[in-house]
């Protein structure tokens, strides 16, 4: 049983790793380019203290981030690959929706849709910060934006509870 236990714990990292890798690779401009990426991207931080975020009345979180200096609301949405913003709240945070590439393909709760691959400064949730998260500006479909797992996942702990979700740098 403890060999099984262990060799999913190395299985789970690995999907996590390989993940991460697999986001941040654009098969258009090939593997080099993915090096030089990762080589000049300044390195990722997540810092402040354990954050709480109290379960909305229809049973949702709802966070109130700071994103890029801006006020966004977000549902918070663990089955989401990464934080997806709606063209409003990317335009509020300075993306021009009409020059953004649209090349990703995702699903949402809508159907498919275009998204955007988008740089993200820094997103902070009641004082949980992470800086360099990786985000997708959805095309259409999309009416609310989403706090997904390139915030989610960098954070060193989250867990829900039957009143709130904490959420640990």
């Amino acid at each position: 049983m403890l060999k099984f236990a262990m060799l999913t714990l190395v299985a789970a990292v690995s999907a996590v790793g390989a993940a991460q890798t697999v986001v941040a690779f654009d098969p258009a401009r090939g593997a080099s380019a993915l090096v030089a990426t990762l080589r000049h991207a300044p390195p990722p931080t997540e810092v402040g203290q354990a954050a709480a975020i109290s379960k909305a009345s229809d049973g949702h979180y709802w966070a109130d981030a700071d994103v890029n200096g801006a006020r966004v609301r977000l549902l918070v949405d663990t089955g989401a690959t990464a934080v997806a913003l709606t063209l409003d709240d990317a335009r509020r945070l300075g993306f021009d929706p009409a020059e953004l590439d649209y090349r990703q393909k995702v699903m949402t709760a809508s159907g498919e849709a275009r998204a955007a691959v988008v740089q993200l400064a820094a997103v902070s949730v009641a004082g949980a910060k992470v800086t360099n998260v990786e985000a997708m500006v959805i095309e259409s479909g999309l009416d609310t934006s989403l706090l997904g797992m390139s915030y989610l996942g960098r954070l060193s702990k989250f867990e829900a509870t039957r009143t709130s979700m904490i959420l640990r740098p």
